[in-house]
């Protein structure tokens, strides 16, 4: 058990869009497909929602514990300040009470978010079959799964004033973010520089290009996520 949850990993890094990053992927994918299965059956869904819900809270907690166990524990790592660690606890606060404020924004930062570190996730030299591993892509693909299942199965969706809300508390969160940063001498939402690994940031520029190209990126994502309803909406009229 110890080789799954060491600290200093003996087993395979993880490489970007190799074998175990997109059969993880993939998982993720027949996962959303498997809501449009879900919209036909109330009672399996509602356990659905729960159990995703009830994964989101224990996947979190086993990560805390983690850090614990390897006396990684420190308030510049483990406050829930990351966009997407927050989005755990929404989006299983959103799916036990079905939440329409909160799904405005988890359907917006918690997608956008996700799908950014599931393509590109922080985890350093642990690769499959480490824990860490497994907690990258449960944790995320279920703040994916979250948003869909409340947009496919219980029919919610988002409006432009949502868009345009969640993108300016976005802004205001980041102004936030690194006031706490500067404080505590830690970097949430890498607002002071860029993460050690590989990702999206890396072909943004220098600090503090890149915080700026990173919210056009995320402008961007946005509406392609509203895409869909736009485009619903055009055909309406």
């Amino acid at each position: 058990m110890k080789y799954f949850f060491a600290k200093d990993f003996a087993g395979p890094p993880f490489e970007l869009f190799k074998a175990p990053h997109l059969v993880a992927l993939t998982i993720v994918a027949l996962c959303a497909l498997f809501l449009l299965f879900l919209r036909k059956y109330s009672r399996l869904s509602n356990w659905f929602r729960c159990s995703l819900g009830i994964l989101l809270v224990v996947q979190e907690i086993s990560y805390h514990l983690w850090n614990i166990y390897i006396q990684e524990w420190t308030l510049q790592k483990m406050l829930p300040l990351h966009v997407c660690t927050v989005f755990v606890w929404l989006s299983a606060f959103m799916l036990f009470t079905k939440n329409r404020f909160v799904y405005e924004f988890a359907y917006f930062l918690g997608i956008a978010g996700a799908l950014q570190a599931l393509l590109t996730p922080d985890i350093a030299e642990y690769g499959f079959p480490h824990y860490r591993f497994f907690h990258v892509f449960i944790s995320h693909g279920a703040i994916t799964l979250a948003a869909l299942y409340m947009t496919i199965v219980e029919g919610y969706r988002p409006t432009w004033r949502s868009f345009g809300k969640v993108f300016l508390w976005l802004n205001i969160y980041v102004v936030f973010v690194y006031i706490v940063n500067v404080l505590i001498g830690s970097n949430y939402m890498f607002v002071l520089h860029k993460p050690e690994t590989a990702s999206l940031l890396d072909v943004l520029g220098p600090w503090p290009v890149y915080i700026f190209v990173a919210e056009g990126v995320a402008l961007v994502m946005f509406l392609i996520l509203y895409l869909p309803f736009a485009i619903y909406d055009w055909r309406k009229i």
